[in-house]
Parts: C-alpha cells; sequence; structure tokens
C-alpha cells in the first residue's frame, strides 16, 4: 500500500540557516551583535504579536500554529512518484474489488496508511450509496483545505502585525528617551530598545510571511492528492477496471505538476 513517511525538507532548514547566518553575520561585522537580546523588546513584540492572534482566531486554529511548524519541516510526501503508487494502490483496490466483491477490501483496511483513503474504503465497505460517500469526501475535504487556509492566514496575520508592534516598541522607545534627555546614558538604553524592537518585527515579518507561503502550497499538494484520492473510491464503487482508474487519476498528476 501506498506509503505516508515524511522526511525532513531539506530546503526549508536551508533558508532557515541562511537566513539567521545573514543576520548574525551583518550584526557581528557591526559590532552590534550584543545587542540583539533586549527582554522588552521581545515581550512588546511577540507578546503583542501573540495577543493579536488570539484576538482575530479561535482556539482550534491557534493550537494548530505549532504543529503547522512540524509540518512545514516534515511535509507529507506528495511528489509525482508518490501520487504514482497511490494511483497503483487504488487500481489494485479496483481489481480485487471487481474480482471478490467490495466487502473483501475490508481486510486490505489494515494495511493502508493513509487515513482519506481509509475513511473513503470504509464506506464502501459499508455499502453507503454513491452521492453519500462522495458528499462525505468532498465536505472532509472542504474542511481540510479551509483549516489548512485558516492556519496559514494566521502566520499572515502575525507577518503584519509584528512589524506594527515593533514600531509601538520603537515609538515607546523614543518616547522614553525624550524623557531623559538630560541623561545620555538613560536615552541610550532608550534608543537601544526602540532599534531593536523595530528589528524584531520586520525580521518576524520576513519569517512568518515564508511559512505561510510553505504551508499554503503544502496544503493544495495535500487537497490534490485527497481528490485524487476520492475520485479513485468513486471509481472503485462503479466498478471501473483498473486500467479506467489509471487513466482517471493519472490527470491529477499533471494538475500536481501544473500547480508545482
Amino acid at each position: 500500500m501506498a506509503k505516508t513517511n515524511s522526511q525532513i525538507d531539506k530546503m526549508t532548514i536551508i533558508g532557515l540557516v541562511a537566513i539567521l547566518l545573514t543576520i548574525l553575520y551583518v550584526l557581528a561585522v557591526g559590532n552590534i551583535l550584543h545587542m540583539l537580546f533586549n527582554p522588552l523588546a521581545l515581550i512588546i513584540v511577540y507578546g503583542g504579536t501573540f495577543s493579536a492572534t488570539l484576538i482575530a482566531y479561535p482556539w482550534s486554529v491557534i493550537k494548530e500554529i505549532a504543529p503547522s511548524l512540524r509540518i512545514m519541516l516534515f511535509p507529507s510526501k506528495h511528489s509525482e512518484q508518490d501520487m504514482e503508487e497511490m494511483i497503483a494502490t487504488l487500481a489494485t483496490l479496483a481489481e480485487k474489488a471487481r474480482r471478490d466483491g467490495i466487502e473483501s477490501l475490508q481486510a486490505e483496511i489494515p494495511k493502508i496508511t493513509d487515513k482519506f483513503l481509509v475513511h473513503g474504503v470504509q464506506m464502501l465497505v459499508d455499502g453507503l450509496e454513491h452521492d453519500v460517500i462522495k458528499d462525505n469526501l468532498s465536505r472532509e475535504i472542504f474542511y481540510t483545505r479551509h483549516n489548512q487556509q485558516k492556519v496559514s492566514g494566521a502566520f499572515r496575520t502575525m507577518a503584519t502585525v509584528a512589524p506594527i508592534f515593533g514600531l509601538l516598541g520603537t515609538l515607546m522607545g523614543i518616547v522614553d528617551m525624550l524623557r531623559n534627555l538630560s541623561n545620555p546614558t538613560s536615552m541610550g538604553a532608550a534608543m537601544s530598545n526602540a532599534v531593536t524592537a523595530t528589528f524584531y518585527g520586520i525580521f518576524s515579518a520576513n519569517v512568518f510571511i515564508p511559512i505561510a507561503t510553505k504551508l499554503t502550497d503544502h496544503s493544495e499538494r495535500d487537497i490534490i492528492n485527497k481528490e485524487m484520492i476520492a475520485e479513485g473510491v468513486m471509481a472503485i464503487q462503479e466498478g471501473d477496471v483498473p486500467l479506467i482508474v489509471r487513466k482517471k487519476l493519472t490527470a491529477f498528476i499533471m494538475a500536481h505538476m501544473r500547480q508545482k
């Protein structure tokens, strides 16, 4: 049966390491690396960003933010080869269903690792009507797309508000600086808070946006894969021969390549 094991996304790791090394190198050369850590700036930027995200999204979306980072680093395998393996699995199930009856697919369910396919095959075995199975699978695809878009949207929201809170921290630092014009030492600390807050805000936005883009790309690939599985399940119920099943599902690989 098709495998769904995930491997680490090397390009994501390379990108994260590259941006961190770039920033650290510039700060080190400018001899301002010691100014990077500023507790007050961290609180205003990240505390404010997280609070604004709590206001914008329900807890059902907030709790998916951390797991989505794991998905970004260890994405599900949706390459052309993986889709071909899934097509082969669906063709095998179609052949068994035609030869031994749809009820015989019950024995194949424990061998299937894709939960969406398990759900579809189980409905076939249960003898549900064509329209019921189609509606259930379509509804599951819809909610999957909706939830994934919400999570990527949460990162876009954070990318939007983080620079604003950075600017707020800057303004607060300037106000503090103006209050202490007669004390050069206090003025320097206030200016440090102001500049560091802006840095945190802009840096965070330039990290959150690529994360949102990566999650959107993963979501589109996942949806294409699920639509292909749904089409395959429908073909099995209609009694299509394996060759016809393969012909129907090959179009999804082309759609995946166009999306890619």
